[in-house]
């Protein structure tokens, strides 16, 4: 039976709840793009390899749950200050911090001893993809520039990560798409937090006061361009079926939409929960998914 703490206030808290909060499970729709590599090995798709994209996707879920852990643990007391933040399970107090980083540590040590058992390099993946983000919690978030292309490096690694754990080779030319599209992605992030941060004249990210509107949309607009051009190539030089090149419009048109919510309406600030929100986007990554099934699968 879970353990029940009784405050103050005689609300009943349930410390498992809690710690499932602490995980960031909402987060984990990030770690989706393992699963890229078995989609484009579709035409060569085997069971074990279903199993397998799913340990890996459990396992990043895992260790990215122990970043999280580790973050609000280092930031609890500039998370108490801020309008929302302030409601996380250790920042309001309802979490014991000791208790969350125990469980972070074994979370951490489970998940990289499963990854070594069922790959040795996705094991040194992961324990890279740990650090990157570790020293991002700690004092990388604050530099600026290095922010978001360390953002973006994550993705690279659970898109690789995906590859190599099911044994299939990963085109640099998808690696290189996606930085690309995740640069584009935490660049539009900090333009959104950057125009909150005016409206409300204060801001809880120190490196904002490093960027400017200007520069935001000066790097988008080059990382943009750069990937649809990117991503072109790598539909003609995969050395897969050379169809791939009928999925470029949603790519485009997927790019677009996300463009015109960040500066029409607004939005941005959480790329993963517009994913589900916005029916353009979440239509146009289904037929994408689908199309680049049936074109490998058939043609």
């Amino acid at each position: 039976m879970s353990r029940i703490i009784e405050y103050p206030n005689s609300k009943k808290v349930n410390v498992i709840s809690l710690m499932f909060k602490q995980m960031r499970p909402k987060q984990w729709t990030k770690n989706i793009l393992i699963y890229a590599a078995l989609v484009f090995s579709i035409d060569t798709i085997e069971s074990k390899m279903i199993w397998q994209s799913t340990i890996g996707f459990i396992l990043f879920c895992l260790i990215s749950s122990c970043v999280y852990i580790l973050n609000d643990y280092l930031d609890i007391e500039a998370d108490r200050n801020h309008p929302i933040k302030k409601s996380r399970p250790m920042a309001s107090g309802l979490l014991n911090p000791n208790l969350a980083i125990s469980v972070g540590v074994i979370l951490l040590i489970s998940s990289i001893t499963i990854a070594f058992i069922s790959n040795l390099i996705f094991g040194v993946i992961l324990i890279i993809y740990f650090l990157l983000n570790v020293s991002y919690s700690i004092s990388l978030k604050h530099v600026v520039i290095i922010d978001v292309m360390i953002i973006a490096t994550g993705f690279v690694l659970r898109a690789l990560g995906g590859g190599v754990i099911i044994n299939v080779g990963i085109t640099p030319w998808f690696l290189i798409c996606t930085m690309l599209i995740s640069l584009f992605l935490a660049i539009s992030k900090r333009r959104h937090e950057f125009i909150l941060s005016l409206e409300k004249n204060s801001s809880h990210r120190k490196v904002l006061q490093f960027y400017n509107l200007s520069l935001l949309d000066q790097m988008n607009s080059i990382v943009t361009t750069a990937t649809i051009i990117s991503y072109s190539l790598f539909t003609f030089t995969s050395g897969r079926s050379i169809n791939l090149m009928w999925t470029i419009p949603l790519v485009v048109y997927g790019i677009f939409r996300y463009i015109y919510l960040l500066h029409v309406e607004g939005k941005g600030g959480s790329p993963d929960k517009l994913l589900f929100e916005d029916k353009h986007i979440l239509i146009t990554v289904f037929l994408y998914g689908l199309l680049v099934m049936i074109i490998l699968k058939y043609f």
